[in-house]
């Protein structure tokens, strides 16, 4: 586990989240849109894990607020790296509500990037959402267009 953690955080965000966006692309080529939410998980955590990511899934996460204190409050599905949550979704079309959900769990754990995929979709493109809490740009300026 420390030879996972330790290689884990030699990682960039944006390596992280290009081997999942990959890995997904793959798994939505290989077995369509159609399963259970339940089955992309599971497939997914695998296939990251086999190429060393540490994977957990159903993460339960805790936070207080307001001098409360809530067990448990919310599951993540995945969390990659202990870096980037990841929620698979299995449906027709996305809901505003899914990436206003992924955006609370990144505040609440304060966490940069989380990936929204929906499986579902006819094509991962129109089913893969990327959504940033205070995430500062990784491209050198002079890569960045249309920026002031």
């Amino acid at each position: 586990m420390e030879l996972a953690r330790g290689v884990a955080e030699t990682r960039s965000i944006d390596d992280v989240t290009g081997a999942i966006v990959d890995t997904a692309f793959k798994m939505h080529v290989a077995l369509g849109p159609g399963l259970l939410e339940s089955v992309y998980e599971v497939v997914l955590a695998r296939h990251l894990a086999r190429q060393g990511f540490l994977v957990e899934r159903q993460r339960a996460v805790s936070f207080d607020f307001d001098g409360l204190h809530f067990e448990d409050a919310f599951r993540v599905d995945l969390l990659v790296d202990s870096r980037v949550v990841v929620e698979v979704k299995s449906v027709e079309r996305d809901a505003v509500v899914h990436s206003k959900q992924l955006l609370t769990y990144l505040r609440l754990l304060n966490l940069p990037v989380g990936l929204l995929i929906n499986f579902g979709a006819a094509t991962l493109k129109n089913g893969l959402h990327r959504i940033v809490n205070r995430l500062e740009p990784s491209a050198s300026p002079r890569l960045r267009v249309n920026q002031t």
